[in-house]
């Protein structure tokens, strides 16, 4: 085995010839770094918004999930509203979406998404597609999404928005979400984003067992109430979250409802 042993003044001369080239890879990373995150920056001007919003309106009221904050992140919810709403795209408020329908405000979407549970293995179901927003922000968070939408015209655009955005595990379907997707059922998850004087019995039979249902239920003029029913032993067992207001369900809930 050969040993070799360095003068001091010898290590000494090697650190000072490595020493610029150490500190010039450095400054390059450092350069690096900073034009990658300045072309994020460029390529999604809406970015920081989409951060302060997060922090804001979604983390200090109370969502603690960190997928559900990690996913909130990353969709562009100005790329499923009007470009006449697009200044407006990250405040907290609900903004419409044309047909008579909104897309919900953020701190409703990512409280009804904490309220599933989602662990990334998940089949879930939505009613009401709308802009399509919610179901991207699900797309992040279950293995497969399938979202239904009682207004053709709105279900066009969202696909044609998550088909853009390069979203490829939901699934759109314009019909009347009152009678779910059989073909598709169980799913471990359901959220309704209209609301409904009652749980519609076809959601609840496609809901698998130790599934979560999220729902706003209450009339289109009464107060309604934000809640969540598991599937235990085949039994509901109903939490009450919070006040909300939502527009109603068309369509057979609406007979339902008579």
């Amino acid at each position: 085995m050969n040993i070799t042993i360095l003068s001091s003044n010898r290590i000494r001369n090697r650190f000072f010839s490595v020493a610029p080239l150490f500190c010039c890879s450095l400054i390059l990373l450092a350069v690096d770094w900073n034009h990658a995150f300045a072309e994020r920056h460029e390529e999604d001007p809406f970015a920081r918004l989409r951060h302060v919003m997060v922090e804001k309106d979604l983390r200090a009221r109370g969502i603690k999930d960190s997928r559900v904050l990690q996913a909130m992140n990353r969709v562009p919810r100005h790329l499923f509203v009007d470009d006449r709403q697009r200044a407006l795209a990250y405040e907290d408020r609900p903004l419409p979406i044309g047909e008579g329908q909104t897309i919900s405000q953020p701190y409703i979407v990512a409280l009804m998404t904490e309220l599933l549970e989602l662990k990334g293995s998940e089949k879930a179901l939505e009613i009401g597609t709308g802009s399509g927003y919610q179901a991207a922000v699900l797309s992040h968070l279950a293995r497969e999404v399938y979202t239904i939408e009682i207004v053709s015209s709105l279900a066009e655009r969202a696909t044609r928005t998550m088909a853009n955005l390069g979203y490829k595990n939901v699934r759109v379907k314009a019909g009347d979400g009152f009678f779910g997707w059989q073909e598709k059922a169980p799913f471990e998850a359901i959220l309704v984003t209209a609301a409904s004087e009652r749980l519609p019995e076809t959601l609840w039979h496609q809901l698998r067992e130790g599934g979560r249902l999220v729902m706003p239920l209450g009339g289109e003029h009464q107060n309604q109430r934000l809640i969540r029913v598991r599937k235990i032993n085949g039994r509901r067992q109903t939490e009450e979250i919070t006040g909300v207001i939502f527009v109603p369900m068309t369509g057979a809930a609406q007979g339902e409802a008579r």
